[in-house]
């Protein structure tokens, strides 16, 4: 499990097609010196097994399935947010992230606000229903919230359903990845895993004719 509170950023130093298999070498900004084989990563919100590594670097496999479903950040030079699994005793700072990506959003706008920018997201179809504004959301591995949201329910007339806006601090931006950010670029999206419980619990109740 993972909080969605970026620990630091990194860059792909290494990509390789392996029959289908893709490993995928990434050069912390500071490398951690404790990593164990098979811990979990969440890089750029894609949680990812360790195979290996050295003093500078370590190594992840990624399935044809994980790259497809994924924002397209497997190439040398690219920067990415990392996260290492929550500990029993860690501080839980952002919210409940699985490092389960549920689909890929594309970035609208990144408008300079005094103090802020605003970024506006246009997310996959079927992800619009767990968007609520204030609610939380998983963007490139980091824990934000939404502010709002366009359709039913929504908080702004001028979006579209699938649209929602967040506002980056510049602080945010000077230690994440983000700060790559521009319009037209792809995200990893993870919505509150809250939401998914619900509205899986009420679908079985409702399946099973269970009222109230």
């Amino acid at each position: 499990m993972f909080t969605g509170i970026v620990e630091q950023t990194g860059t792909v130093t290494r990509a390789e097609d392996h029959g289908g298999l893709v490993r995928v070498t990434v050069a912390p900004a500071r490398m951690w010196t404790d990593l164990t084989l098979g811990e979990s990563i969440a890089v750029s919100g894609a949680c990812l097994t360790v195979v290996s590594w050295d003093e500078r670097a370590f190594t992840v496999e990624l399935s044809r399935e994980t790259v497809a479903k994924t924002a397209p950040r497997w190439r040398e030079g690219a920067l990415v947010n990392l996260e290492r699994a929550m500990t029993a005793l860690g501080r839980f700072g952002g919210h409940v992230v699985s490092g389960h990506v549920d689909g890929v959003g594309e970035i609208v706008s990144v408008t300079r606000e005094p103090g802020a920018y605003t970024v506006l997201v246009r997310a996959p179809a079927p992800l619009a229903r767990y968007l609520v504004p204030k609610g939380s959301v998983t963007v490139d591995g980091v824990s934000l919230t939404v502010v709002d949201v366009g359709g039913p329910a929504g908080s702004r007339d001028d979006l579209r359903t699938q649209e929602f806006t967040l506002w980056l601090v510049p602080h945010t931006l000077d230690v994440t990845a983000l700060r790559d950010w521009r319009a037209g670029a792809r995200v990893n999206l993870e919505a509150d895993q809250m939401a998914k419980y619900v509205e899986r619990i009420i679908a079985v109740r409702e399946a099973d004719g269970v009222v109230g």
